[in-house]
């Protein structure tokens, strides 16, 4: 029996050590074929659909397939905030902030109760 992480859905990326935007060695991780074979068919394929079509679609697929991360998610949690990231790295990076922000504010709220009065005069209570 598969391990669950195994049993997941494997996701397209452009990988980040391939030969020309990483296009072919990508589909050949996603379908689990050798990165040879997978460029032998694009460039049998590429005299039959036409040079220019088959350059069109590469440089799209280059520009539209995301980059593989560079390290690889663990976590679902992970893999959603990478994958936002790279769609809209505005919106990724104002999330990170929204974040900091409300743990900001309770750290704020720790420090402004240990340093208090109250803090300090019920320590003195506690301890004889």
């Amino acid at each position: 029996m598969k391990h669950y992480s195994e049993l997941r859905l494997r996701e397209l990326y452009r990988s980040r050590s391939g030969m020309l935007l990483g296009v072919c060695k990508g589909l050949a991780k996603f379908l689990d074929v050798p990165v040879f074979w997978m460029r032998a068919f694009i460039l049998v394929l590429t005299p039959f659909t036409g040079v220019w079509p088959m350059v069109a679609a590469y440089l799209i697929a280059g520009f539209v397939i995301k980059p593989e991360p560079v390290l690889p998610p663990d976590n679902d949690e992970e893999r959603v905030f990478y994958d936002e990231y790279v769609a809209s790295r505005g919106n990724a990076l104002s999330r990170v902030k929204r974040r900091f922000d409300r743990l900001d504010k309770r750290i704020r709220r720790l420090e402004d109760h240990v340093t208090s009065r109250e803090f300090d005069f019920e320590r003195r209570l506690r301890d004889p």
